[in-house]
Formats: C-alpha cells, structure tokens, sequence
C-alpha cells in the first residue's frame, strides 16, 4: 500500500523495464549465456569489440521478444532498424549499445494489475531489443574497480511505460506482473536479485488537476519490488519538500541505498542528442514475416490471466484460489494434472494452498521439486473427500510419510499404518470416557469456568485415536460427556 500522499501534487511514473532472455548464446555473438560463471570466462573477440569483429543476430532472441508482444497485445513492428547508442562506459568495450531507437520491435499494448481498489490496466509505450553491458565490481576498500564482460552481449527486451502510473503501489503490482509474464512465456527467469529483471525508475511531481509533466528524475537498476516501493516513496518526499520550498529540481538520475532508504545523486541527465544515436551500419534491417509471426502465436502458451479465468469457469474456484494458483505456471500445471485425477477441484487448491505450500516455503522449494506425483497428492485428497481418513490425521501424518516415501501410494501407506481400522464412530465413545477419567480435578476446574480445558480432553482423545477421530466430532462427543458430568 502507497503511503505517500499530497493535497497538492500527484506522482507520475514511468518504468523502463529490463528483461535479460534465456537465450543459449547472446544477442549478436555465440558465447553462451550462463549466470555465475568465472569472471571473463564466457567472452569472445565480438563480445570484446575487437576491431573488424561483425555482429549476427539471434533469431531466438526476436522470437521471445515477439512472444512478450502477443501477450501484451502489442503491434509487432514488421521492418526494424538496430541503432547504435554511443556513450562511454568501462563495462561497454565497444564504447556504444546496439539497440533499437526509431523502431522498436513492439508498439503499445498494456498489462493488467491487480491493486487493492481493483483491477486496472497500465500502457506500454513500446519494447525494444538491445545488448547488456557487463558488470563493473568495486570490492571492498580495493581503490580499482574490475570488470567483468560475461554479462557484456546478453539479450534484453526493454519494456518502457507510458507515464500512466501514480504510485509506489501500482509501480510494484506491474513490475511483479511483468515477472509473471515473462516466467509464463519461458522467455526469462526473473530472478531480480540476479539482475535478469530490473527496472529504472521515472518519477515527476505535477500539481493535482494538471497535465504538463513536472521535471523527471530516474533511478537506475532497480533489482528489488520492495525496493522500487522504497524508492519512489522516498522520492516522492523529497521531491514535494523540494517544490514547497520553491527549489527548482533538476533531470538528473539518481541511485538508491537500500540501507538508508534514500536516494543520490549520480549524474545529470543525458538528452537523447548526447547518445548520437545512428543506424548500426554491420546489421540488415530486420524485416518479420507473417508466416513467422504466425508461428510464434501458434506457440504462445496459456497466459496467467487465461490460466485465472479457466480456473474460474471450468473448475468453479473462487477469484483468490485462481489468482494463486496461477501465480507460476509451475502451480497452475500442477494442480490441473493433480485435477485429472479427482474431481474434488476446491479441496485440491486448500491442499496446494495450505500444507503443500508451508511444506515447499518450509524446504524453499518450487512446486516442480515437490516429492509427490500429482496422482498421490489426489490419491490424498480422495481419501479425505470419501471419508476414510480425518483431514488432521491426513494432513499432519499421511502427508509427511508420503513426502519420506513418495515412491508408495498413499493407500499403502495407510494399510501398512492400520489407519483403516482405527477411529471408527463406536469407538469414540470409549475415548472421550477414558479421557475425561483420566483428568476428574480438571472436571471440576472446567464447570468452575476454566472452559478452556476443553482442549485438554479433545486433546487425550486424538492421541488415543492416533489422530483417526474427526476433530468435530470429537467436540461435540467431550462437550456431551462434560455435560453430564456436572
């Protein structure tokens, strides 16, 4: 939730929105591309900028970004340009970008975000494609820096928003969406605290019931949604402190501490004059036909917002138990293999909601590691549906042996326990009988008004069930039983 809030101006965001893709090789070289490897272990006399090296493009790499288009209801630009982006930095050996100005490979589209007012869309002005840089590295107190090229050449998509977004709140709903997307589309990991998602930051402050934009300040390589959060709500501050004071702000960008909360200045803004942007002379233009573009849409897999509204039709799930399982598509595929084996549709979505995600939060697993089949997890639920087992007793036994042995029904498990024979309704009785036998001074403390030392009885009757005896019904069985022993 938002927290900065002003009588006086309204925040106007734009996000820039980078996405490395998981491509084998990079953009415009064959090295590969791997996350932690050696420093300078996966470069080449291309990645370098060696003179007379050529670059070649990666048609996987168009292919993604493409696919991030048709999901974003883009229009996918038929005849491209690559542009050089010069400016000098030690982690950008050819002292330019190859990236793409005047025509970005995808135009508009928008992303739907679920906020705590509802649902709203957010535009996309356009995607682009480009080449990271590398990495430079500052360790400790050491006075160099080093630089580290394996990052140098990997592809990007760069999603740029139009400036349609007006507060911290919204800012991390479309980042955390954007993630979603592109882990659907199996285009890019997202895993933000490796840089493969990051984002830079626009905000500007304009006078409530105005259009003009105020002055833009960005914040770069945000890597972090709780940061980006952090980020704007502190800029937001400092901006209005600023305008109320009458100070003129200045188009700058800035970088943000995450342990002081805070923002820094590091540079005064380029113009897009200062890049001196110019057709990549060593590419072709790229021109997409619609027998392609035809190809890629047949690949498209279902996307999260399709997978949610599936979830609601065909299998009768409530908007929240959608909306979280088809928060991965990892999630979303399982429970509906678990579904193509029972019909109990809503006990599957508690079972993956409850004990299956505190098991994989517990181990910081992903469901595609979790240890049971989707078969035995329905195996499971069914057990429970028909009645056999309690769902205590299939939730804090069954369900942990299953996971010890998940080559084993769950069935046999279960006969080899002797469950089957245990806790039948004429039994119970006996239970709550010796239960109650066993405590007779806390009889007495409980018509005393110690009503709490119900839980005690219920207590020692589940232990002599071996957890067999549905809990309700044990409730009512001991409040009985007490009743008659006033």
């Amino acid at each position: 939730m938002s927290t900065f809030q002003s009588s006086i101006y309204e925040p106007v965001i734009g996000l820039e929105i980078h996405a490395q893709l998981q491509t084998d090789s990079k953009i415009f070289a064959s090295d590969p591309v791997r996350f932690g490897q050696d420093a300078n272990t996966l470069i080449s006399p291309i990645t370098l900028g060696h003179p007379g090296t050529l670059p070649h493009l990666n048609k996987k790499a168009v292919e993604f970004a493409i696919k991030m288009g048709f999901a974003l209801g883009s229009e996918i630009a038929r005849w491209q340009n690559f542009d050089r982006k010069n400016y000098f930095y030690p982690d950008l050996p050819k002292g330019y970008q190859i990236t793409q100005d005047k025509t970005p490979i995808c135009i508009g589209g928008a992303i739907q975000v679920h906020l705590a007012e509802g649902v709203k869309v957010l535009p996309f002005h356009h995607i682009h494609l480009e080449e990271d840089a590398g990495k430079s590295l500052h360790e400790g107190d050491n006075p160099f820096s080093f630089i580290d090229y394996n990052r140098a050449g990997t592809p990007l998509i760069e999603m740029v928003t139009e400036p349609a977004i007006h507060s911290a709140e919204e800012a991390f709903a479309m980042v955390s969406e954007v993630r979603k997307l592109v882990r659907y589309l199996g285009i890019c990991d997202g895993n933000m605290e490796e840089g493969s998602l990051r984002a830079d930051v626009n905000i500007s402050l304009r006078p409530k019931g105005t259009f003009t934009l105020g002055t833009k300040v960005e914040i770069k390589n945000m890597n972090s949604l709780r940061n980006i959060q952090r980020a704007i709500e502190y800029e937001c501050r400092r901006q209005e402190e600023a305008l109320l004071k009458g100070e003129k702000l200045i188009q700058e960008t800035r970088t943000f501490d995450a342990h002081t909360g805070k923002t820094h200045s590091m540079r005064v803004k380029e113009t897009m004059n200062d890049y001196r942007y110019f057709p990549e002379p060593d590419l072709a233009p790229l021109e997409i036909s619609e027998q392609w573009l035809s190809e890629i849409k047949a690949l498209m897999p279902t996307l999260p917002w399709e997978q949610e509204h599936k979830f609601i039709e065909q299998y009768q799930l409530s908007t929240y138990d959608a909306h979280f399982l088809a928060e991965t598509r990892e999630m979303a595929l399982y429970f509906e293999s678990v579904a193509s084996h029972t019909n109990a549709y809503k006990a599957i979505a508690n079972w993956l909601m409850g004990p299956v995600k505190s098991h994989l939060n517990e181990k910081g697993l992903a469901v595609n590691a979790f240890e049971l089949s989707a078969q035995h997890l329905a195996e499971i639920v069914d057990l429970v549906e028909e009645g056999t087992l309690t769902h205590n007793l299939a939730v804090h036994q069954l369900f942990p042996l299953c996971i010890a042995s998940p080559s084993k029904k769950p069935s046999q498990i279960v006969d080899e326990q002797g469950w089957l024979n245990q806790g039948a309704a004429d039994e119970l009785p006996a239970f709550v009988a010796a239960a109650l036998a066993a405590f007779p001074d806390k009889i007495k403390e409980y018509h005393q008004g110690k009503k709490g030392l119900i839980a005690l009885f219920i207590g020692e009757v589940m232990k002599r069930s071996k957890g067999t005896a549905d809990p309700k019904r044990v409730n009512q069985l001991v409040n009985e039983a007490l009743q008659q022993h006033k």
